[in-house]
């Protein structure tokens, strides 16, 4: 019943709660970013969400859209900006997703939502991840975020889906508040966040 209606439930509570306690930090954040960004504080990208349905998850810009000679974007590290790299580092980007799961397009906690270019890459067993809604946070980010490969990543996502519970989400939500207190995990050595997924890495 957990994984259902009350867990649901649940994140709706939860979210609509936090939003409006956040909301004076959501504001700040918003209007630092403006400037920074050039009038663009968001970005919504489409992710991929229980059974692969598509929806646009909704951020905080943390990179600007600046490009090199050629028009092409500049790398991550880049683009990063100073805002930005605070923002990434105490996880408050992921305060707008608290939307997404009012909405019922994530959950607040889940594997987290990827890119829809790596649905054709994914094995049998890594497909599982789909099988639940995604979350703001999830098993992989408090066993090491970014920092971890993909296919650690993988693992503890589906290690997550067979093992689902109210038990386990409490001991998530929890362990997340101590990793963002730590700041680990946020990106993966040499990159500003992490390597792209190529169906082997």
């Amino acid at each position: 019943m957990y994984k259902g209606f009350i867990k649901q439930f649940l994140d709706f509570i939860i979210s609509f709660l936090g939003f409006i306690i956040l909301s004076p930090v959501f504001l700040i954040v918003t209007i630092g970013l403006l400037f920074a960004n050039q009038g663009k504080p968001f970005f919504f990208q489409k992710r991929p969400g229980k059974n692969e349905r598509i929806f646009k998850v909704i951020k905080f810009k943390t990179m600007n859209d600046k490009k090199d000679v050629q028009g092409n974007l500049l790398s991550d590290a880049d683009r990063l900006t100073t805002i930005g790299k605070f923002v990434r580092k105490t996880s408050l980007d992921e305060i707008p997703q608290l939307l997404n799961v009012l909405k019922g397009d994530m959950s607040l906690i889940g594997p987290r939502p990827l890119l829809p270019e790596y649905l054709p890459l994914y094995n049998e067993e890594q497909k599982k991840r789909h099988n639940v809604r995604p979350g703001i946070t999830g098993w992989a980010q408090v066993n090491g975020r970014n920092a971890i490969s993909w296919q650690n990543k993988f693992n503890y996502d589906v290690w997550y889906v067979e093992n689902l519970s109210f038990v386990l989400d409490v001991k998530i939500f929890f362990l997340t508040f101590l990793k963002v207190f730590k700041s680990e995990g946020i990106n993966q050595k040499g990159q500003a966040t992490m390597q792209a997924f190529n169906g082997q890495n």
